[in-house]
């Protein structure tokens, strides 16, 4: 029967949580738990672009696992459990899809993604307390996190794991102000950036470059860049907000303003 494995998969994952379980798996918290779900989905991804699908169907329930081994740390916080995990996107997909559920007409995948994003907006502003009609608080809003720099982690990980690493924190500074100069020899051989060109390399090779210090000093890059986009996010907006009290808009500043109002937002945030 269709879902009998995934109740052996809950039960799977509750032994290996409750006593006499497994000591690694009992000792993981949602934090430790981030740059794996991260992984797994990469190597969905990945399977899925290799065609094959025995080893698709293995990443997913990889996948899968991470979101049952998810829910259960939550349960174990008294935050929720898989029920509700699984109630929680049963409703939201009924409530998306009036068109099969309702009395809703959506004959065209135009159609329904308009409706889609619609009943997204009025469950935003039901959320906010609005009406569904009021505009974004900020341009940012919107822009999904999409980890870029998971990759170079892993391979530089791997790679030292074998003794192909720097011996200390300085000779990595060290590459760094090289691939700054390197970088800024490129941009004065080339009039602008472009796809492909050697500017491009060497912002990918000082990106690069970061990560190993990241790596080097056990600082998760994905982690440490999230929560740089969520402090730029967070001192953008007090930019917007300060603007908007003084009745402007973004055409109606300048830098030096928006620069002072930042500085404000640093003293918060």
């Amino acid at each position: 029967m269709k879902g009998e494995r995934f109740l052996e998969l809950v039960a799977l994952v509750d032994r290996l949580r409750g006593p006499g379980g497994c000591p690694w798996d009992r000792e993981q918290t949602l934090d430790t738990l981030k740059p794996m779900m991260l992984e797994e989905a990469y190597e969905v991804l990945d399977a899925m672009d290799s065609g094959d699908k025995r080893a698709f169907a293995s990443e997913l329930g990889d996948l899968l696992f991470q979101v049952v081994f998810l829910s259960r740390v939550a349960e174990d916080e008294s935050s929720f459990h898989i029920d509700e995990v699984a109630q929680a996107i049963i409703s939201k997909m009924i409530r998306r899809h009036p068109h099969v559920f309702g009395s809703v007409n959506a004959s065209t995948a135009d159609e329904v993604v308009e409706n889609w994003e619609s009943i997204k907006r009025a469950e935003h502003a039901e959320k906010q307390g609005g009406n569904g009609t009021a505009a974004p608080r900020s341009i940012l809003e919107g822009i999904a996190p999409m980890p870029a720099l998971l990759t170079a982690n892993k391979l530089t990980t791997k790679a030292a794991r074998v003794g192909f690493d720097w011996p200390n924190i300085d000779e990595i500074f060290a590459k760094l102000h090289e691939e700054v100069d390197e970088l800024k020899e490129a941009l004065l051989e080339v009039p602008a950036p472009s796809e492909g060109s050697r500017i491009e390399q060497e912002v990918g090779d000082l990106l690069f470059v970061a990560v190993n210090i990241a790596r080097f000093l056990s600082i998760d890059p994905e982690t440490a860049l999230r929560k740089t986009n969520e402090k730029f996010v967070s001192r953008f907006q007090h930019i917007e907000h300060r603007l908007r009290e003084a009745g402007k808009d973004f055409s109606q500043s300048n830098l030096e303003e928006m620069e002072r109002f930042w500085q404000e937002a640093k003293k918060e945030v």
